[in-house]
C-alpha cells in the first residue's frame, strides 16, 4: 500500500503530504525522516497509495473523540489510531481528516521484525494472496497491510 515517489523542486513534505492524503507526521515515520535538510530534489520517498479502494474518510466533529469513532464503525481503536498515525490518547481536532477503514478487509500495522511470513500467518493466508493484496511491501514498522475477507 506503499510507492515510490521522487521529490520535485519546491516541494514539501507538507505538499506531498496534501498530495497523497495523509500527514507529514507519517511521511516523517514511514522514511524515517529526522531532520527536513534531509530532502532534496529527487529524494525518493515511500508514499502512501490506493487509500481510497481500503478506507474512508470522516471528518471530525466537535465532540468526537478516537474512541467514539472506533466504536461506531466497529474498529479497534488502536487499529484507528494508528492508521492515522496517531497515539489512541491523541486530542483529535473539529474538521481534521482520518482514515476509516471500510469492511470486508483485515488490516494489520506492521512491527519491526516482520516478515511476509509472520503477516501471512497473521493474516492465515499464503505468500501469494499477501502480494496480491498488497503489491508494494516494504515492511517498515508502521506499514498497513490489507487483506481481503471472503
Amino acid at each position: 500500500m506503499f510507492d515510490k515517489y521522487s521529490l520535485k523542486k519546491g516541494e514539501s513534505l507538507e505538499s506531498v503530504a496534501k498530495k497523497f492524503q495523509t500527514n507529514v507526521e507519517t511521511l516523517k515515520d514511514i522514511n524515517n525522516i529526522y531532520l527536513i535538510d534531509q530532502l532534496r530534489v529527487g529524494k525518493d520517498i515511500i508514499v502512501p497509495k490506493n487509500k481510497e479502494q481500503y478506507f474512508n474518510y470522516y471528518v471530525i466533529e466537535q465532540g468526537d473523540s478516537l474512541y467514539g469513532i472506533a466504536r461506531k464503525y466497529n474498529i479497534n481503536p488502536e487499529l484507528l489510531a494508528s492508521m492515522n498515525g496517531l497515539d489512541p490518547n491523541d486530542y483529535i481536532y473539529p474538521n481534521q481528516e482520518i482514515l476509516i477503514p471500510k469492511s470486508g478487509y483485515s488490516y494489520y500495522i506492521t512491527k519491526d521484525g516482520d516478515t511476509i511470513d509472520t503477516v501471512a500467518d497473521i493474516f492465515k493466508t499464503n505468500q501469494t494472496e499477501l502480494l496480491n493484496n498488497n503489491p508494494i511491501i516494504y515492511l517498515l514498522a508502521g506499514q498497513i497491510m490489507v487483506k481481503k475477507n471472503k
